[in-house]
């Protein structure tokens, strides 16, 4: 039996961060309802790359059932009120003001059932004048900042995931977690806001925090770390990359001694500490570059390996796609079955079983009977 086998989970959702949360949920257990509109979930149409269904979709809504609601149709209103009054969790990231619009606000439904979980995800919260914006991962990215420091010192760059989508998700939740936890002690639900703004904005502490106290702004440097260094990606004679970084003066001192063989380095001033380093930046590239220039990959990692130096190597997808720490989890579809990344966080006492990716409404007729005003009363 998995954690959360008897909570009973309704996500009112679209796109990427509430079925995110929702999916988190459904893994750990919890039976999950997700409510559609008759044309769908809009991430079901983003692409058809597996087997003919949607990356996104098949993604973050493993585990689910469909139900298709029109909540503007009075009976299925009165449906959708008769699952809340035996839920635990609502889920919803409407456009801004939706569900209020449609008596689906956190006041009025915490007020009909005190038990409820009501968990809103939006774009800028519920104050200030962005409340009312849309929100879209991109979007977010630019306006946090984030784009700023993302990126080459020619231009800014997206972040090549929905990060912000997946952050607001994540710690949707981490809280409908802890407010389930609170709930037994207290036997009250909550109500619970998470933003796309707030969350990938608490992620911008390091650079926001240098700013506000140093003034200094975080340059974009591509592959390497704006604050510490050496950290970054270099090339071999062989034209291959390996990216590694340094922590702390003890991995100094044995990265100039075991791999660049300069021992001599450890008593230049302009090498002292992680601030000189990365004041002389250019200057501490310059150095590695002209000894891994003279080897190859194999050899510099030999190097790292030597020394107790982190080291990777600078993949591409097809590089993931094929790397021997990747575990995948198989999962069912309209289309057939296809693989998927698996959870990331797993117990030891439980195997992985194999969830669905529902059709759109093939759970609707057998929500329906058993929500029926005949089986309810």
């Amino acid at each position: 039996m998995l954690d959360l086998s008897e909570i009973l989970v309704v996500a009112l959702e679209q796109a990427v961060a509430a079925p995110y949360c929702s999916n988190r949920l459904a893994a750990a257990g919890a039976r999950v309802i997700k409510i559609e509109r008759e044309e769908g979930d809009f991430a079901r149409g983003y692409d058809s790359v597996v087997n003919g269904e949607s990356a996104y979709f098949v993604w973050l809504n493993r585990g689910k059932e469909s139900l298709v609601l029109n909540i503007k149709d009075t009976d299925d209103a009165n449906l959708l009120h008769r699952i809340l009054a035996n839920a635990d969790v609502f889920i919803q990231n409407l456009a801004p003001g939706a569900a209020e619009r449609s008596g689906l606000g956190s006041s009025v439904l915490r007020g009909l059932y005190p038990r409820l979980i009501y968990c809103d995800i939006s774009g800028y919260g519920e104050h200030g004048e962005y409340r009312d914006m849309k929100a879209y991962d991109l979007l977010v990215q630019c306006e946090s900042g984030l784009a700023s420091i993302t990126g080459t010192p020619d231009a800014p760059g997206r972040v090549g995931i929905s990060i912000c989508d997946i952050t607001c998700g994540q710690q949707a939740y981490t809280a409908i977690l802890e407010a389930l936890i609170e709930r037994e002690l207290s036997g009250e639900g909550c109500t619970i806001q998470v933003s796309l703004f707030d969350a990938i904005a608490e992620w911008m502490a390091v650079p926001l925090l240098h700013y506000d106290y140093a003034g200094t702004v975080q340059p974009r440097v591509g592959i390497s770390h704006a604050t510490i260094c050496p950290y970054g990606a270099y090339a071999s004679k062989d034209g291959l990359s390996v990216v590694f970084g340094i922590q702390n003066e003890r991995e100094w001192q044995d990265f100039c001694t075991g791999v660049l063989k300069q021992a001599e380095l450890l008593n230049d001033q302009r090498l002292q500490s992680n601030q000189q380093r990365v004041a002389n930046r250019a200057w501490v590239d310059k150095l590695i570059d002209s000894v891994f220039s003279q080897l190859d990959q194999v050899a510099i990692i030999d190097r790292l390996k030597q020394a107790g130096i982190a080291f990777g190597r600078l993949n591409d997808v097809a590089g993931l796609s094929a790397h021997s720490q990747l575990r995948r989890t198989k999962i069912t579809t309209a289309s057939g079955q296809a693989q998927v990344v698996a959870m990331p966080a797993r117990r030891s006492d439980q195997g992985e079983s194999i969830l669905s990716v529902p059709k759109l409404g093939e759970h609707s007729s057998s929500i329906r009977g058993e929500f029926s005003v005949t089986e309810v009363s």
